[in-house]
């Protein structure tokens, strides 16, 4: 194992201590916490808390996108493990205004336990909190942490349409209705070419030979589907659009927001090529999504690869929450 780290036991609480040094006017650490809140506590008033979290290791999700119309606090657990209740409960109860909290949870069983443990704590303050379990890799059914579908990149839209909505004043029940509309029209699908090393383990979570690649690992290195020689980019991305369009239903007179993700090792240029093929791939079937972004925004450490998500953008005003300007640090 290489990486610029001290003691790998401490790798995550000197992360948050310097991402909150870093970024001050964004940023601030809940005190005997790993999580995160606004700066400005204004911009949370009024509205109701959005608060997202899980292991470490995905950054710059989720801190990256605590900010005015996004998140309100995020809960960073250990490397690939869920944040404990306590922490958890703890960024609720300073996100809450009077308004209610809404929770961003990914699919993994870790998560959906803890959060839930929070949220039952949280009620036994007078808190009102209700969540979504974001489920968009089509990948696979199951995994080795999950019952269903996993959460990956699609979170990050999740967060957006959420966070907007949020700031504009929709209601906890209004942030519910529009989180559960969203879910089915999410989709996300990735390919691998090396895993990521966790500090405490001190090797690769999989090897991949160095002419192998593997389609649909997940961000904590569970398997994929299928594993093959490496092909050429357009190739990787046919594959990948094909099951993206198996499982929405492609269709040129719908408006689509692509998302191009890179899995932590992955150089903009390739990631920049990807959204080439993407692009070409999608005209021909007459489609030019209307909202693309491109970048690191759900990483798995040091993983090479790449993922690639769909949303069905069901109501013209998704595509208006995807524009609402935001003050984080990585949208």
């Amino acid at each position: 194992m290489k990486k610029i780290i001290n003691e790998p036991s401490q790798v995550v609480s000197e992360m948050v201590a310097g991402l909150v040094l870093a970024y001050p006017e964004y940023l601030e650490q809940l005190p005997e916490t790993t999580a995160v809140i606004r700066h400005d506590k204004a911009s949370m008033q009024g509205q109701v808390g959005l608060v997202s979290g899980g292991g470490s290791g995905h950054e710059p999700a989720h801190a990256g996108f605590v900010g005015p119309g996004m998140l309100s606090a995020a809960v960073c657990g250990q490397v690939f493990t869920s944040p404990t209740p306590d922490q958890i409960y703890e960024a609720i109860k300073a996100s809450d205004t009077g308004h209610g909290v809404f929770l961003i949870i990914k699919n993994y069983s870790g998560d959906v336990m803890n959060f839930e443990m929070a949220k039952d704590l949280a009620e036994l303050d007078g808190i009102d909190v209700r969540f979504v379990i974001v489920d968009d890799d089509i990948a696979v059914e199951n995994s080795l942490y999950t019952q269903g579908r996993r959460g990956v990149a699609g979170t990050v839209l999740m967060h957006k349409l959420l966070g907007a909505a949020a700031a504009k004043g929709a209601s906890l029940t209004e942030l519910e209705q529009l989180a559960q509309a969203i879910l089915p029209k999410l989709k996300t699908i990735g390919v691998a070419l090396s895993a990521a090393t966790v500090p405490e383990v001190g090797k690769p979570g999989f090897v991949l030979a160095e002419d192998e690649i593997e389609y649909g690992v997940g961000i904590h290195s569970e398997p994929g589907y299928r594993r093959e020689k490496l092909r050429p980019a357009k190739e990787l991305v046919a594959e990948m659009l094909g099951k993206l369009d198996e499982a929405l239903v492609l269709t040129p007179t719908k408006k689509y927001a692509l998302l191009i993700n890179g899995m932590g090792a992955t150089p903009l240029m390739e990631q920049y090529i990807v959204s080439h093929d993407a692009f070409l791939w999608l005209k021909e079937k007459q489609i030019t999504p209307v909202f693309c972004k491109v970048g690191n925004y759900m990483t798995s450490l040091e993983m090479a690869g790449i993922s690639l998500t769909l949303l069905e953008l069901d109501d013209a005003k998704w595509l208006d929450y995807l524009n609402y300007p935001v003050a984080t640090i990585a949208w």
